[in-house]
């Protein structure tokens, strides 16, 4: 009984001799955390602020857009002009602007459909002996075409977007006893003009306000 009770009493100085560092452990419990530190030479701070720009997912910055780059001389072009406008504006900006270059072009334009027709008189008397006559035929749809032109005194007698309306009303018109009707495209519209004006870039303001001068109503463009 006095063997277990000696066991138990060295038993509790050994655990408190322990307990206390007397068997080496640090004072301070903080104190071995040093040690357990990996390379804390290359440990660093990184902060919220000033973060980089975002990247791509495939690691390349991101695109910045460019400004597109102004024409370096002016094009301006104006369309559907009559004769007369056509050459006084090409004129006038040749003479008033060294630098620019002036084109005029002509522009045909295309007949539509076809014609059913007879041929033009001499005189618009002989134009009226041959309008009678078609009446006495029992012909109503006609006129007799005023303008003046290549076909001035020509009588129309029908106009049609195929050919084979035409034939069929040329045909209508053999059979009351009509024999000088003929057929043909149709004429087309009196051509127009287009004036084309290049240069320095400087200028456009200026030939702009002296083509307005010239043909106010006519909108430039900017040539393609």
């Amino acid at each position: 009984m006095k063997a277990l009770v000696f066991f138990l009493v060295l038993v509790n100085l050994l655990f408190y001799a322990f307990a206390s560092g007397s068997f080496g452990r640090p004072g301070n419990p903080d104190a071995g955390r040093v040690e357990q530190q990996l390379a804390p030479e290359r440990v660093r701070i990184v902060g919220r602020g000033n973060q980089p720009l975002p990247k791509e997912a495939n690691g390349a910055p991101e695109a910045v857009p460019q400004r597109s780059a102004e024409p370096e001389e002016l094009c301006l072009l104006w369309e559907r002009l009559p004769a007369a406008e056509a050459d006084q504006l090409a004129s006038t900006l040749a003479e008033k602007f060294a630098g620019v270059r002036v084109e005029r072009r002509v522009v045909a334009s295309e007949g539509s459909g076809w014609w059913v027709f007879v041929p033009p008189q001499a005189s618009k008397a002989d134009a009226d002996k041959k309008a009678s006559e078609l009446k006495e035929l029992e012909v109503k749809d006609f006129f007799i075409i005023q303008d003046a032109g290549p076909n001035r005194f020509a009588i129309s007698l029908g106009v049609f977007s195929g050919e084979k309306g035409a034939q069929g009303r040329l045909a209508e018109l053999k059979a009351k006893g009509v024999k000088s009707a003929k057929i043909a495209p149709r004429p087309g519209r009196e051509p127009h003009f287009s004036v084309e004006a290049r240069g320095p870039l400087a200028q456009r303001t200026d030939v702009q306000a002296a083509a307005t001068g010239i043909v106010p109503k006519a909108t430039a463009q900017v040539c393609k």
